[in-house]
C-alpha cells in the first residue's frame, strides 16, 4: 500500500521563502542581538544543523520564541514577496487525486501559511502550526494521532535536517527535497528515506512506493 498521509514543511519545501529570509535576517539579528550573517556565512549554515546554526550565530535559546513570532509577522508582511515553487500546486493535486492525506506542519502560522498556499490550501486534511525550532516531533505525533494511522503509513516532506530528526524521532518515514534551505549533503547524510531533486518526483515516489509494514 502507498503512504495514506504526507506531512510537509512549508519554507524551502513547497514555498521560496529563502530570498526572502536571506534580505531579512540582519534585521532580525540586529532586533534580538544575535549575530548577523554575512554572504560568506550562508553556505556553511546551509551544512549545519539547526543547534549548530544558533550556537554560531550566538542566539540565545530564550529569545527564540519572541524571534519566532517576529518572523511569522513579518512573513505575514510579506506574503506577496513568497511564492509556491514551480510544480508544487501539481505535486500536491496529484497526491490528492490518488487517495494520500496532505498535512501541514511548520513554524509559520496558518494564516500566513494559507496565504503562501493559496488555492493549494483546500488540498491540506490538518494544519498544525506555529512549531518551535525543535518542536516538530510533537506536532508529528499529533497529526499522526488525528489521522488515525500507524506511523507506517506516513511520510514527511521538508528541507531541513531537523526535519528528518523529527520523523526519525516519531519514527514515519521522511523525504528531503534538494532545493530549501539545508544543503543538499547536508540531508544526504542523514540518510533520509528518499531525496528529492525535483518537484515531481515527490509524488511518483508517495504513491508507487509501498510504505513500511
Amino acid at each position: 500500500m502507498p503512504y495514506s498521509l504526507a506531512i510537509f514543511d512549508l519554507d524551502g519545501t513547497l514555498v521560496d521563502s529563502f530570498p526572502w529570509f536571506l534580505r531579512t535576517i540582519n534585521d532580525v539579528a540586529d532586533r534580538f542581538g544575535f549575530r548577523r550573517v554575512r554572504d560568506e556565512d550562508v553556505e556553511g549554515l546551509r551544512h549545519a544543523s539547526t543547534r549548530e546554526i544558533l550556537s554560531r550565530l550566538e542566539v540565545p535559546l530564550w529569545k527564540l520564541p519572541a524571534i519566532a513570532r517576529y518572523a511569522r509577522r513579518l512573513k505575514g508582511e510579506a506574503t506577496a514577496e513568497i511564492s509556491l515553487f514551480a510544480g508544487a500546486e501539481a505535486m500536491l493535486r496529484t497526491l490528492t487525486e490518488n487517495g494520500v492525506q496532505l498535512a501541514l506542519v511548520t513554524s509559520d502560522s496558518e494564516v500566513n501559511a494559507r496565504a503562501k498556499l493559496g488555492e493549494a490550501a483546500t488540498l491540506f486534511s490538518h494544519f498544525d502550526c506555529a512549531a518551535s525550532v525543535f518542536g516538530k516531533p510533537a506536532k508529528f505525533r499529533s497529526v499522526v494521532r488525528r489521522a488515525g494511522l500507524e506511523p507506517g503509513k506516513v511520510i514527511s516532506i521538508g528541507d531541513e535536517v531537523r526535519d528528518i530528526e523529527a520523523a526519525r524521532a516519531v519514527g514515519i518515514a521522511c523525504g528531503a527535497v534538494s532545493w530549501g534551505y539545508a544543503a543538499p549533503a547536508a540531508l544526504q547524510a542523514l540518510a533520509p528515506d528518499y531525496m528529492f531533486a525535483q518537484m515531481d518526483e515527490i509524488a511518483d515516489a508517495i504513491c508507487r512506493t509501498p510504505a513500511k509494514a
